[in-house]
């Protein structure tokens, strides 16, 4: 069989040399955004992570091999694939064993980091407790991963038709220390405000990486959250935000979607309410949160 994960090239040079390194996710480019978005969004992620002074480092599965630095051929090949399978962590072993192709989700790009000593993980938004998760039990795995892997997840909150409250809380008991960066306000992926107030502010990275590396002096093995909110400029207001979440679970109840379908139908749905002002946001955000990631990572790396 193949080796259980490949590194690309300038990734692997990066790790060696103790540089600093971000991981991304991939489940955006093969279900979150349509195309020529998807890839248009993923290298501006990248690059925006190399102008911070990182190595960007795509985590996604091709034939059956785990990939961690996808070059930019491999990026194309999953972002035209009508065939690729969203890949969550429970997911892998079989997409490995049937040697399939996978945008990886945010605890399967978690899991490929954390085995390769990356300690930043940027994604746009974490999944979270769902609305009525009380019946459904509908929480996301994304928040296990979290929880249980040694790295730093910089996101603009959760996915906006999430209960954040509930999400923190589940956050809180399940230990994972929560930041965010310049606000006292938990983002609202595409507004920057949730309404719910969160302790710990965070103003440069370097507060936040020797955080981290108390944390790992202590002995915790955990990982941690930092909240990034969409720049002003590039937001929706919190109404259409509201609104668009509102008409997106309306429509998923309606139609009745669940499971791993559910999180792409509903950025389609609001992608439609706001005629397609949510995709603008969301790929803004994404890469603003590129650019903090490889702050971080740089401030990490100083730190060791």
């Amino acid at each position: 069989m193949k080796a259980p994960i490949r590194l690309g090239e300038e990734v692997r040079e990066a790790l060696d040399g103790s540089r600093p390194v971000v991981a991304l996710e991939t489940s955006i480019v093969t279900q979150g955004m349509p195309y020529p978005t998807n890839l248009e969004a993923a290298r501006a992620t990248q690059e925006a992570v190399r102008r911070g002074g990182a190595v960007p480092a795509l985590i996604g599965v091709l034939g059956g091999e785990l990939v961690c630095g996808l070059s930019d051929g491999e990026l194309e090949r999953l972002g035209t694939s009508p065939d690729a399978d969203k890949v969550q962590l429970r997911d892998l072993p079989r997409i490995v064993a049937e040697e399939g192709d996978g945008g990886v989700t945010v605890g399967a790009s978690l899991f490929t980091a954390a085995r390769c000593g990356i300690e930043v993980f940027v994604t746009g938004g974490i999944g979270g407790v769902s609305p009525g998760a009380g019946t459904s039990f509908d929480v996301s795995a994304d928040l296990q991963a979290i929880a249980g892997h040694r790295c730093i997840t910089v996101c603009a909150g959760t996915k906006a038709f999430m209960d954040v409250a509930a999400t923190l809380e589940y956050l809180e008991t399940a230990s994972v220390p929560v930041a965010v960066w310049r606000s006292n306000r938990f983002p609202w992926f595409y507004s920057p405000d949730s309404g719910v107030e969160v302790e710990w502010r965070v103003d440069e990275a370097r507060q936040l990486a020797d955080a981290f590396r108390a944390g790992r002096r202590l002995g915790y093995e955990g990982g941690m959250l930092l909240g990034v909110p969409i720049p002003a400029e590039q937001a929706l207001d919190a109404g259409t935000t509201r609104a668009a979440v509102d008409y997106a679970l309306a429509e998923l109840e309606r139609h009745g979607v669940a499971g791993k379908d559910a999180t792409p139908f509903l950025l389609q749905a609001v992608f439609e309410y706001t005629a397609g002002a949510s995709l603008v946001a969301n790929t803004a955000l994404i890469e603003h949160n590129a650019r903090v990631g490889a702050e971080l990572a740089s401030a990490l790396a100083k730190s060791d």
